[in-house]
């Protein structure tokens, strides 16, 4: 398995980046992410190298401080706005600048998937749908929604990011947590799937 063609890496090279970049958990995690997303791209007959190589790469910027991430929203002319988020947003809305940096991927497809990886769109690619969803349904994942939707995203990638937004937002709401307007705009574009 190779990331050649994206970033000039063999898969044995970028992991030990990757590795450096979080902790024992959040390696697991991305790495868990990457199998549930080419087994996805590979359901829904896209290409899994691309799908794997977005899902190793989704939380790369997870664990970065806050000042970095309000560094880059300033170097790179952000919206302002996104400083009131915090690093559920950033890691994938500001986190591609840092890929981009560090590695120097420049496929449009791959960033926009991890650019919205946790807050989705109104209208998604099959590649951002798949990031999404394989973040959610990932092996290592123990939520008492996950089996359901694994059961899900093998009948309806639709479905699936539809089941997963409406039940972050109930999640958000029943803590009285806002929710970011790109989620509210996922929610409303995919409800009608659930």
């Amino acid at each position: 398995m190779t990331y050649e063609h994206y970033i000039g890496l063999e898969r044995s090279e970028l992991l030990p980046k990757i590795q450096a970049k979080m902790s024992a958990k959040r390696f697991r995690h991305v790495l868990g992410v990457e199998q549930a997303a080419r087994s996805l791209a590979e359901r829904y007959h896209y290409d899994t190298e691309k799908a794997g190589l977005a899902g190793l790469l989704h939380d790369y910027a997870k664990e970065l401080p806050d000042v970095d991430f309000l560094a880059l929203i300033d170097s790179y002319q952000l919206d302002p706005e996104l400083k009131k988020w915090g690093n559920n947003v950033w890691h994938g809305m500001v986190g591609i600048y840092k890929i981009q940096e560090d590695l120097g991927l420049r496929d449009q497809e791959i960033l926009r998937s991890i650019e919205i990886h946790t807050v989705g769109a109104a209208q998604m690619s099959l590649l951002d749908k798949i990031i999404y969803v394989a973040d959610y349904i990932e092996p290592n994942r123990t939520l008492t929604l996950t089996e359901e939707a694994r059961r899900i995203a093998e009948q309806s990638l639709d479905k699936a990011v539809a089941f997963e937004t409406v039940h972050t937002v109930a999640h958000l709401a029943q803590r009285a947590q806002p929710i970011y307007p790109q989620t509210i705009a996922t929610y409303n574009a995919f409800v009608k799937y659930f």
